[in-house]
């Protein structure tokens, strides 16, 4: 007989007398939870799924994703029903951290809003200043039904970076988005309201990142892409556990470290190039100049102290 079949078949016999003398099997840790909430554009990308293995092998973690809009990702941070939050509205990642929602955030990524619209441009926006461009689409909707802007309407940070372009150029939000039915609310998420935008062929602000994703699908184009209010930073936040003491504290700071390590940074640089053009550039390393701290410091103990 081949010797390596004989000492497999040893082994066999072995492990087969041993459980019938009774001893127990090597126990196997079942995985500990993480829930995080986050926006629908890290979501739609794909980016959280391709992290998402690596993570949950790396700490034996069940990594469970809630996507909505920022704002609904942020009140189930608030409310304690996550762990761990992911989004893109600066604003109020500040006043979460502020008002003693959240510790430890961190700049991850950034790409940069667009503003989309058909190939033939027919509000000639193309090359504007966001503010002019999204003021022109007003004016030419009013003028023409068949010109249009989709918003995404459902407080997501794309949709708070809509109403501060609308406030940069001079206009009440309030008053806009009842000025006609050039201006459609979608409700949705980004990669819904992409679709929507270009069954009408209409116009929306979207992240790039999302935009490439669904490239292939769509025949809207950029129209807009310069202006520095287009910056679309992500930044990550563990739940406060001293507000919700129920929280896996160790386990969120352990997934913000997995995210700033520079093994991450650099996959997150090379997730879904499309035609040269990444959906997502890696932030952590060059965070102090975008001002956030360097990536050596995002790097705490397990405790996030």
């Amino acid at each position: 007989m081949n010797n390596r079949i004989l000492l497999m078949s040893v082994v066999m016999l072995l492990a087969l007398s041993l459980v019938a003398a009774g001893c127990p099997r090597p126990a196997v840790e079942p995985p500990g939870v993480l829930v995080l909430s986050t926006t629908t554009s890290l979501y739609d990308t794909g980016l959280l799924g391709y992290l998402e293995p690596i993570f949950e092998e790396r700490y034996n973690m069940d990594l469970r994703i809630i996507s909505a809009g920022t704002g609904i990702a942020i009140r189930y941070a608030e409310r304690g029903d996550v762990d761990v939050l992911l989004v893109h509205d600066r604003a109020r990642e500040d006043k979460f951290v502020e008002d003693g929602y959240g510790v430890n955030r961190r700049c991850l990524a950034y790409n940069f809003f667009l503003i989309v619209g058909p190939a033939d441009d027919p509000a000639g926006i193309r090359g504007m200043s966001p503010e002019d461009a999204i003021t022109r689409i007003m004016e030419a909707g009013i003028k023409d039904p068949q010109i249009r802007f989709v918003s995404r309407g459902d407080d997501s940070g794309t949709h708070a970076r809509e109403i501060a372009i609308w406030v940069s150029a001079g206009h009440d939000y309030e008053m806009v988005r009842i000025s006609g039915p050039w201006y459609v609310e979608a409700g949705a998420g980004m990669g819904a309201t992409l679709r929507m935008t270009n069954e009408k062929s209409a116009h929306t602000l979207i992240d790039i990142g999302t935009f490439l994703a669904f490239a292939g699908e769509v025949d809207i184009v950029p129209l807009v892409e310069e202006g520095a209010i287009l910056f679309n930073p992500y930044g990550v936040i563990a739940v406060n556990p001293e507000l919700h003491p129920h929280v896996n504290f160790e386990m969120a700071n352990n997934f913000i470290n997995f995210l700033m390590s520079p093994e991450i940074q650099q996959k997150i640089g090379e997730f879904g190039v499309v035609d040269g053009r990444s959906l997502f550039s890696p932030l952590a390393r060059d965070c102090k100049r975008k001002g956030c701290p360097t990536w050596e410091e995002c790097l705490l103990p397990a405790d996030g102290r």
